[in-house]
Formats: C-alpha cells, sequence, structure tokens
C-alpha cells in the first residue's frame, strides 16, 4: 500500500484554528488523519489540513466564500473535492476577524443537521 502524501498539520494553522473554535458545550476537537477537527453534535464542521483551515457550509455560502481572494474548495486527494468544504484563504491568519462569521456560520449549518449516531460494535 502507498504511503499517504498529505501534507503535515502546520503549527500556526493549528493555532489559528483552535483561536476560531467556538466555546461551546456541544463542540469536541480531536485529532483526525494527523490534523484536527472540531465537531458539533458528532458533525464535523471545521478544521485543519495541512497549512490551511477549512469550514463546512451550506451551498449559497460555500459560493459566497469561494469568491473570497485565497480561498478554495478542499480537495484532500486531487481531483477529489470535499463536497461541502471550502479552505479558508490562508492570510486569513493574520486576520482572524475575517473568518470569525464563516466559522460561525459552519457551526451553524453543521449544528442544524441531524446529530451522528454511534456505529454499533462490530462483531467478529
Amino acid at each position: 500500500m502507498a504511503k499517504s502524501s498529505f501534507p503535515k498539520a502546520d503549527p500556526a494553522a493549528i493555532a489559528f484554528f483552535h483561536d476560531l473554535v467556538p466555546a461551546a458545550p456541544n463542540v469536541v476537537t480531536k485529532p483526525m488523519f494527523g490534523h484536527v477537527g472540531a465537531f458539533v453534535n458528532g458533525t464535523m464542521f471545521m478544521g485543519v489540513f495541512g497549512n490551511r483551515v477549512l469550514v463546512r457550509l451550506a451551498a449559497a455560502e460555500r459560493e459566497r466564500l469561494l469568491e473570497e481572494d485565497g480561498a478554495g474548495p478542499f480537495e484532500p486527494i486531487a481531483g477529489r473535492p470535499m463536497r461541502e468544504y471550502v479552505l479558508l484563504p490562508a492570510d486569513w491568519q493574520d486576520d482572524p476577524a475575517q473568518a470569525r462569521p464563516w466559522v460561525q456560520r459552519s457551526f451553524a449549518y453543521a449544528g442544524a443537521l441531524p446529530p451522528k449516531k454511534k456505529a454499533a460494535a462490530k462483531r467478529r
């Protein structure tokens, strides 16, 4: 099996991510594939991939964010975008106030989705 070519999580992106995560009782952050993600009611709404932070948005909001310079679709594997996720512009790390409204939209969108159910344990 070929080794993954995923980029390593950037410490500055992780710090930016933690600065943006809403302080709410139903928010959990946890490691994911060497990166980190934030979840509301079990549904991921933002994360880190390499040196970028990504958010999950409804279609109209995604289109609006993609109009911002430096924003882009999230493609962890080239040619295979994750449909609802958008990368925040990298230069927003210098001005988190630009990112906060998008994080709040992402949190609200994912929070309105049905809660994830825990998978049943597999029988051996």
